[in-house]
């Protein structure tokens, strides 16, 4: 699934204000591109659409020039680059995106975004998962419920609001109910919601997780580059 050539101007009006770039920095000029920022809390290297930047304190931009995109696509170079200046571990991630509105498929989702099912939810599933998803701290919590057993929800998604223009999503699924689809189906809820706000939907992946990359491709997303990245200082 291909994304609007409009759609994709929209992704890179957003992501220039993030990296601190001019607004067509990355719908024009060369393939790769640095922001410099020397009060810089993180040093990350975005691969999106065909065009690179990298971002960071002068010291970072100015050891990466001579790197390839191989290299500072890999989370090891990027601590090894930080290492003396207290580099500590964000990783690797994909970045998908849709503009389609997703089919829901079944009855009607049930679902909920009261603090309880959310808290429920966190509570039934790995510590390490719920500070990835983070969805009792983003700003439109969506949770499944099941119809039978409104005490035990199934799966969560969220999102929060970059920039005034991407939907940033976040899903998260109880150990004992995934592999059941419960996952797509609320993230394609959230999706709608976010879509209906008139904000673009964006799913970021660890590229070591495949189960989050394939449910960003059954809810519709599509594959747009990559986001390797350090925080730095003590």
């Amino acid at each position: 699934m291909e994304l609007d050539p409009g759609t994709v101007s929209i992704i890179q009006l957003a992501w220039s204000r993030l990296l601190g770039l001019d607004d067509d920095a990355l719908a024009s000029g060369p393939d790769r591109l640095y922001a410099v920022d020397d009060d810089a809390s993180v040093l990350t290297f975005v691969s999106l659409f065909g065009r690179e930047v990298l971002s960071g304190p002068g010291w970072a931009v100015e050891a990466g020039r001579a790197m390839a995109s191989t290299e500072l696509r890999s989370h090891s170079t990027l601590l090894t680059l930080s290492r003396e200046h207290g580099g500590r571990g964000l990783g690797e991630a994909q970045l998908y995106f849709c503009d389609d509105l997703p089919r829901l498929e079944g009855p009607p989702a049930v679902v909920s975004g009261e603090a309880s099912f959310v808290r429920e939810l966190e509570r039934r599933c790995p510590p390490d998962d719920v500070a990835e998803a983070g969805l009792s701290t983003v700003e439109h919590p969506f949770v499944l419920v099941d119809r039978d057993d409104p005490a035990a929800p199934l799966a969560g998604a969220g999102y929060d609001i970059w920039q005034g223009i991407l939907a940033h999503v976040t899903v998260i699924t109880p150990p004992e109910e995934r592999h059941k689809g419960y996952a797509g189906r609320v993230a394609a809820v959230a999706v709608e919601h976010a879509m209906a706000a008139g904000l673009v939907p964006q799913w970021r992946a660890r590229t070591d997780n495949t189960a989050s990359q394939r449910t960003a491709r059954r809810a519709g997303f599509s594959f747009a580059g990559t986001q390797t990245s350090v925080l730095l200082g003590a």
